[in-house]
């Protein structure tokens, strides 16, 4: 084989004069996937961003020395660096919420990617674009040219990400978790699709993950790091066979486990939605009138009691975070809502308001849901501002013991959003959740930019605070070995209906329909989606 098209020598990264990447090497292959795994703030996504040369303001010129098809990196300007950006690499950023335009519909943001480095427009433009947007596995391309990041799923804006990545065919795709907003039977053909361009394009794949399964079935190198720092590095299988470091062999035995306490007999019903309706008018033409209508969430009736935890299980798109956005009155809805014996669907803002903090919600996408210009501190505390009367040291120290309960250090408060990494920000979000201490918590996507020993460790927390406080959870999540670790029920959505439902083990085990079926060998049979495995208990 020919050299690499990335080739990272001694990699070092400083923000404010502290060192986050540390004497970094490694090399990418044509037709070759490296992983980068490691835990929520150990470099990876860092030395991605440098490998572009996109590193925010905060973070010092790289040193080491960074060569990309041939040409450096650290040197490169103007036209040479525009070249590497998108013609020879391309990247999928980690939240596409963030990176996407909010103000620009999705096919004009594909079609600019294209257009930087193709001279195409018109029909020929139009095409390539649903051409991108189909190869990612975004349904109904053609239909959806015109709709804005906003209104779509969590899972269609990643793939909306993947194809502006694919633009142009480049020699490297760098991926920071690529798959985290998506479903896994989702996951499974975004992966093989990612594993069939490397094979047809002699791509390279710099693929940042923290499921080690993906790793596993879809890389052929590794590298692990920590604190900055590049502790282990090798082929797959011999790393994951054969760990040197301790590090690595804690990664590799760590994974969401046990089941939750069961629930009281007795305990009282927290929330019921009967048949509840979500729809939503398809308006085109100058006139905009509704030619069709979204059925997302299609009378569905659900109910928690308390100190229960019921899992939201679908694919992207169906209908999962929409249900639990109407459940707390965030989305205009249908059918009857009651919340710890009340009805609530009929109630206005100021009548809401007393009951909203004793419902919260941790949203999928932890850095659009915090507030830039707010300290961890401010963003924590302010429910308590708008829901209690404390003094500044009694909110200080419940802000401090939020922060202490999802495993991050109170000394942290003066620091803003974009100082953490993704798994640090969405811990961020669960303190601010619990900081109230309500009896509802609405989970979407709690784990989904965890580290697998972090997401351990959530699941613990929530498990913890669910018994010390008999907290209802609507767990929303396509990762099904998180939900199994945290859920009494599951209920499964297809196309905003109810397909299938019952006590969490059971439908893991024995799932009745055959689409439930399909999510579970994803999940947990290897072999269904095209790699090797079993079910762990």
């Amino acid at each position: 084989m020919s050299g690499p098209i990335l080739d990272v020598e001694n990699l070092s990264v400083a923000f404010r004069g502290k060192t986050v990447v540390e004497g970094v090497s490694f090399q990418v292959h044509r037709g070759r996937t490296l992983a980068l795994v490691g835990e929520s703030g150990s470099g990876k996504s860092v030395t991605a961003l440098s490998c572009l040369r996109l590193l925010g303001p905060g973070g010092s010129n790289p040193g080491g020395r960074i060569t990309l098809d041939g040409t450096d990196v650290l040197t490169a300007e103007g036209e040479a660096l525009r070249r590497l950006r998108g013609g020879v690499a391309g990247m999928v950023f980690q939240e596409p919420m963030t990176s996407l335009n909010p103000l620009h519909t999705v096919g004009r943001q594909v079609a600019e990617a294209v257009t930087l480095h193709r001279p195409l427009s018109g029909t020929a433009l139009d095409q390539r674009v649903i051409e991108l947007l189909t190869r990612a596995g975004f349904p109904k391309a053609a239909d959806r040219l015109g709709a804005f990041p906003h209104q779509l799923s969590g899972g269609q804006r990643q793939r909306v990400m993947i194809a502006a990545a694919l633009a142009n065919d480049p020699a490297l795709l760098i991926a920071d978790e690529p798959t985290t907003a998506l479903d896994v039977t989702i996951q499974a053909q975004i992966l093989e699709l990612l594993r069939d361009l490397k094979q047809r394009l002699s791509m390279a794949l710099l693929l940042i993950t923290h499921d080690l399964q993906i790793v596993r079935r879809h890389a052929d190198d590794v590298v692990v790091m920590r604190h900055g720092r590049a502790v282990e590095a090798g082929p797959v299988a011999e790393v994951f066979d054969n760990p040197r470091h301790d590090y690595t062999k804690m990664l590799l035995a760590t994974e969401p486990r046990g089941r939750p306490a069961p629930v009281q007999p007795a305990a009282p019903e927290i929330l019921r939605g009967d048949g509840i309706k979500v729809h939503f008018p398809i308006k085109r033409g100058v006139l905009r009138r509704t030619v069709a209508t979204v059925k997302a969430v299609d009378g569905v009736s659900v109910s928690i009691r308390e100190g229960e935890t019921l899992g939201l299980v679908g694919e992207s798109g169906s209908g999962k975070t929409t249900l639990g956005l109407a459940m707390l009155r965030l989305e205009t809805s249908e059918g009857p809502i009651r919340f710890e014996g009340k009805e609530i669907q009929g109630l206005d803002r100021a009548a809401l308001r007393p009951l909203r903090r004793r419902m919260q919600i941790v949203f999928q996408d932890p850095y659009g849901s915090l507030s830039p210009r707010m300290t961890v501190g401010e963003i924590v505390g302010e429910g308590l501002r708008v829901h209690e009367t404390l003094s500044a040291a009694d909110q200080a120290a419940r802000v401090a013991e939020a922060l202490r309960e999802v495993n991050l250090d109170p000394s942290m408060i003066e620091r803003y959003p974009h100082e953490f990494s993704g798994g640090q920000r969405q811990r961020i979000a669960i303190a601010r959740a619990l900081v109230l201490k309500p009896r509802l918590v609405v989970l979407d996507e709690p784990t989904s930019a965890l580290d697998v020993s972090v997401q351990a460790q959530v699941v613990e927390l929530l498990r913890d605070l669910q018994a010390r406080h008999r907290l209802a959870y609507l767990f929303i999540s396509h990762d099904l070995r998180v939900v199994r670790a945290l859920a009494h029920r599951i209920v499964v959505l297809k196309d905003g209906r109810v397909v299938e439902e019952g006590e969490a083990e059971a439908v893991v085990a024995a799932p009745r329909e055959a689409y439930t079926r399909a999510l579970m060998a994803a999940a947990f049979d290897l072999s269904a989606a095209g790699g090797e495995g079993h079910v762990r208990t």
